[in-house]
């Protein structure tokens, strides 16, 4: 009898890995392409992504696309799937589809607190275009919060981060605020001059608003030396150490050994200032907490969730995260510097 088949969907506020794997960890195809979270393109243009995506999968599996469920189990994990009536929607609409004969949804948090720990529980925090954070305990309670932005108090991510510095350079620029070297790099960034001509280039509409997100290793690098770039990065922390403290008081595990997991881009990227703020914070937070980057993918996460399912065993395990997480390192940083998918091959 072959493997039991898993489908690991991993879609978030800027791009969606798709992959399909044994249940014996053998990685058989990774598909990706952009973002699915509903809460910017709406159920249909998420579960039309997510289409696309395990058509293109199939494809490079050699999996004919039959009518009955794709795989065994499958894990639908995405960014904008908040609250239980949008998990609800999402489980109904994405169950029409056949993706799987037994489909868990969820939010993307919980692909990272699995791809950063050994054993599924404790506390991952996201930070790459927005920012959330999730937390579960080793009975099963989960902590989290809904991250719709600034309606639901939140601040943190590449967005926040980006408008912060283009506040900052404006203000520089006019005298309202404090002079920061943000004024020449965040509109240099976009090959402009000024501020105001950025503000011109936004309110025209010739730049998109979403794009300050890619202003974050701006702000990064001018921290090293700017009071107000490091003031950013500084709030960032902040709100990180906050977010991960809360839910581990809500789990009521404060003062045990719980693993945090710091994943999104914008941990990922390693700069030490953001990164040593968080890890000094927590060292006063919580002291007892075990904080790392995670280096696995989400996708990774979301595919062990699938074999947690099928009570796969260790070697499953080690053998998905080696595979998927080669074949996803291929696809960041190809030889020929065009981002693809790969298939994993022995």
């Amino acid at each position: 009898m072959r493997a039991p088949l898993v489908l690991a969907i991993d879609g978030g506020n800027s791009k969606t890995d798709l992959a399909l794997v044994r249940g014996d960890g053998e990685v058989l195809a990774l598909a990706r392409g952009p973002l699915s979270s509903p809460h910017h393109i709406g159920l249909e243009g998420a579960l039309q992504v997510i289409d696309d995506l395990l058509a293109e999968a199939l494809d490079q599996a050699g999996i004919e696309n039959g009518t009955g469920p794709v795989a065994d189990v499958g894990q639908l994990l995405l960014a904008g799937v908040d609250f239980p009536a949008e998990v609800e929607q999402m489980e109904q609409a994405a169950g029409a589809r056949g993706f799987a004969r037994h489909l868990t949804v969820g939010n993307d948090t919980l692909a990272v607190l699995r791809a950063g720990t050994e054993h599924g529980w404790g506390v991952a925090i996201v930070c790459g275009a927005g920012i959330n954070c999730v937390g579960v305990a080793p009975d099963g309670r989960q902590a989290g919060f809904p991250a719709l932005g600034w309606t639901t108090g939140d601040w943190g991510g590449g967005y926040d981060v980006g408008l912060a510095a283009v506040l900052a350079a404006a203000r520089s620029e006019d005298g309202r605020g404090p002079k920061t070297t943000l004024e020449h790099a965040v509109p240099r960034h976009f090959e402009l001059a000024t501020p105001m001509q950025l503000a011109e280039e936004i309110h025209a509409g010739r730049i998109g608003h979403r794009r300050v997100i890619e202003l974050a290793p701006v702000v990064f690098a001018e921290a090293e030396h700017d009071a107000e770039a490091g003031a950013i990065v500084d709030r960032l922390a902040e709100e990180v150490v906050t977010m991960i403290r809360v839910t581990i008081e809500r789990l009521e595990l404060t003062g045990e050994p719980i693993p945090v997991a710091l994943g999104g881009g914008l941990m990922q990227s390693g700069d030490p200032r953001l990164i040593g703020a968080v890890k000094a914070g927590l060292a006063l937070a919580a002291p007892a907490a075990s904080v790392h980057v995670t280096s696995s993918p989400p996708i990774v996460g979301a595919a062990l969730l699938g074999l947690d399912e099928l009570d796969s065993d260790t070697g499953a395990q080690e053998r998905l995260r080696r595979e998927l997480g080669q074949i996803f390192t291929n696809a960041e940083n190809p030889p020929d510097g065009r981002a693809r998918p790969g298939r994993s091959r022995e």
